[in-house]
């Protein structure tokens, strides 16, 4: 089982408002200071921009939820002319930036989201089946009611890690013809109906299908790759990256990005067309996870994880999604993909 939103009461409209995760570590590892720009990739509600502007420097926060962009602009109307706030997708973040001192990424679904029965990210509340953060293109519905039961398991078990995933794929294949998937509650119901739960499951069973169909439905480990390839175009020499996971998927591509771009390779004088590659970032330490004490205050940090590093003034490289090492998984046309 991953270490992350799969297990989290949050993944599943847990209670708790929005409070930043690794906050301290956070703003340490990007060491905002008066005249520096710093992008929030993830804006949510706030918590990260907040911080940074306090410290004096200007922050271009990016969401591509409207009701987040919305939320925010009377912080913006506070800030005095150092928030622009800009409704897109995080991975296209060095399209609204020339140039940045820092990055900061905070991956997943926000509080806000969890808690709006609306949006369906959520099954503690009954709610139509959608998870889109940005309110548009495919929804979790279509996937549930139109995927063949192949590419629902391998949707299930490559992105929530679920056991059970070819039962419960058949099982929606099946029920589907009878009664199309509309709310959130339905699903879940017939996935626990289905699979069953034991006194001693901590969680739902329906827990790691939703995950996995609300990281589908948002593309979530393909936007935090192309972020990082952006990230790295976008940020100064000296620039720094932080960026905060929750589950063992999105931690894996920031490690490898991350050892990836710190490496130098050289070529061979037996194979002199061999590429050559220069550092272009350096590690800021190794995972930080949260303390004692912020667990005792932030259920939801509990499986958190931060990794950092520094820019260094090497040109970008090329982008390769090789490296992600990215799950194979169906293939839908997504608007503004690139």
């Amino acid at each position: 089982m991953m270490a992350g939103h799969g297990d989290d009461p949050h993944a599943v409209g847990g209670l708790a408002r929005h409070i930043p995760v690794l906050l301290a570590e956070v703003l340490d590892a990007l060491a905002p200071k008066a005249g520096d720009t710093i992008i929030d990739g993830t804006f949510g509600a706030g918590g990260y921009t907040g911080a940074i502007l306090d410290r004096g420097a200007s922050v271009v926060a990016i969401d591509r939820d409207p009701d987040a962009i919305a939320a925010g602009k009377a912080l913006e109307e506070r800030a005095g002319g150092r928030l622009r706030l800009v409704q897109a997708p995080f991975s296209t973040l060095d399209e609204h930036v020339e140039s940045a001192d820092g990055v900061v990424l905070d991956i997943g679904v926000s509080s806000m989201q969890l808690d709006q029965a609306e949006r369906g990210f959520s099954f503690r509340a009954d709610g139509p089946l959608d998870m889109r953060m940005a309110q548009a293109g495919l929804s979790a519905a279509d996937v549930v009611n139109t995927f063949k039961a192949g590419d629902l398991a391998r949707v299930f078990g490559f992105l929530g890690e679920e056991r059970h995933a070819g039962r419960i794929a058949r099982m929606i294949e099946s029920r589907r013809e009878k009664k199309p998937f509309e709310r959130t509650l339905d699903l879940a119901d017939a996935i626990q109906t289905h699979i069953g739960r034991g006194p001693k499951d901590k969680i739902h069973p329906a827990t790691r299908v939703f995950q996995a169909l609300r990281i589908f439905v948002n593309d979530e480990l393909g936007e935090l790759a192309r972020a990082l390839l952006a990230a790295e175009r976008v940020l100064k020499p000296g620039g720094r990256l932080a960026v905060v996971t929750f589950h063992s998927l999105e931690d894996r591509i920031v490690k490898r990005f991350i050892a990836d771009r710190s490496e130098a390779a050289s070529g061979s004088r037996h194979m002199p067309d061999t590429p050559q590659h220069v550092a272009t970032f350096r590690k800021a330490g190794g995972g930080v996870t949260p303390g004692e004490a912020e667990l005792d205050a932030n259920p939801r940090a509990r499986s958190a994880r931060l990794r950092a590093a520094i820019r260094t003034d090497a040109p970008a490289r090329a982008g390769d999604f090789s490296i992600f090492g990215l799950p194979k998984l169906p293939a839908v046309e997504r608007p503004g993909e690139r």
